[in-house]
């Protein structure tokens, strides 16, 4: 990962153990990932803040990564990827890996509507801390 002066503070947040999103000025509405514009309203000019949320989710869908090309993770498959459905709001999903839980090889184990909470996992290669789940 790489931070960017749209997604510092996402990664500020994650190093004080904090899960930050963005948050339209105009309707509210808690975007991921950060963007130009709104999911929601769709107005270009609303300012944007970055708000807390509990990082309380629950899982929405999985896939298990039998792929090795991928730098980095050569040694850690087959590995689960997942959706996480935020409780701030329907739709506000993240995509990470889940730790802390054992599950088989063809994702044994892990249920559709299973309940999580962001856990931060330190990126020795750049230095940032890495949103992931595990079960709540």
């Amino acid at each position: 990962p790489v931070a960017t002066p749209d997604t510092q503070p996402i990664w500020d947040g994650t190093k004080a153990g904090k899960l930050m999103v963005s948050k339209c000025g105009s309707c509210g509405y808690l975007n991921w990932p950060v963007g130009f514009w709104c999911g929601n309203c769709k107005d270009p000019d609303a300012p944007k803040s970055f708000v807390e949320v509990s990082g309380n989710a629950t899982l929405y869908c999985w896939y298990i990564c039998h792929d090795t090309s991928i730098t980095g993770f050569e040694e850690k498959v087959p590995y689960a990827v997942i959706l996480a459905e935020l409780d701030e709001q329907p739709g506000l999903l993240l995509m990470g890996n889940i730790l802390n839980f054992e599950y088989g090889v063809l994702a044994e184990g892990l249920v559709n509507g299973m309940k999580l909470k962001a856990v931060y996992d330190a990126d020795p290669g750049s230095g940032l801390n890495v949103i992931q789940f595990e079960p709540a």
